[in-house]
């Protein structure tokens, strides 16, 4: 750490000058309780909150033990924080958005072994669902392109509890 305070507790590796977090009193409140009780004392954070009406240019920095303060308008340094805000907003919401996706399309087909894009695909466009496959018998199963009567059995014995 380039001449920051070294919190206590186990050694972990290198530490953050400054831990920012994007929020008022209340998230800097329960983000400096969890790292009390992690045992990270004496880790530098900071507060970030937008200022009145969400402005972007008025944010408000709070730091423990120290009263609210500003930065002027055209400083560089709120610059640069605006960014990295908006940034991380930019990051999260894609991870998330990516993750959501991800859970939409992945069933419980996914799990049977030896089904793999093309066989889901075709029990999916002949069932329209994999709620549809898993009450499927095995003749409706063997019905469908690209499945053999094996692997309709283990798709049967899959969703029917069967070994």
């Amino acid at each position: 750490m380039d001449g920051g305070a070294e919190p206590q507790g186990g050694e972990v590796g290198a530490w953050p000058d400054l831990l920012l977090v994007d929020g008022g009193a209340g998230q800097l409140s329960v983000a400096k309780e969890v790292l009390d009780s992690l045992g990270l004392h004496g880790l530098p954070i900071a507060g970030i909150a937008k200022g009145p009406d969400r402005n972007a240019g008025r944010e408000r920095f709070f730091m423990p033990g120290k009263p609210p303060f500003s930065l002027p308008p055209n400083d560089p340094v709120l610059y640069f924080v605006q960014r990295l805000r908006d940034e991380a907003h930019r990051f999260a919401i894609g991870s998330h958005r990516a993750k959501r996706k991800k859970a939409m399309s992945e069933t419980s087909l996914d799990d049977i072994p030896g089904i793999g894009p093309a066989r889901k695909r075709a029990l999916l466009r002949h069932f329209g669902s994999a709620k549809s496959v898993s009450r499927a018998g095995l003749p409706d199963l063997q019905a469908v392109a690209g499945i053999s009567e094996a692997m309709a059995q283990q798709i049967y014995d899959y969703f029917h509890g069967a070994k």
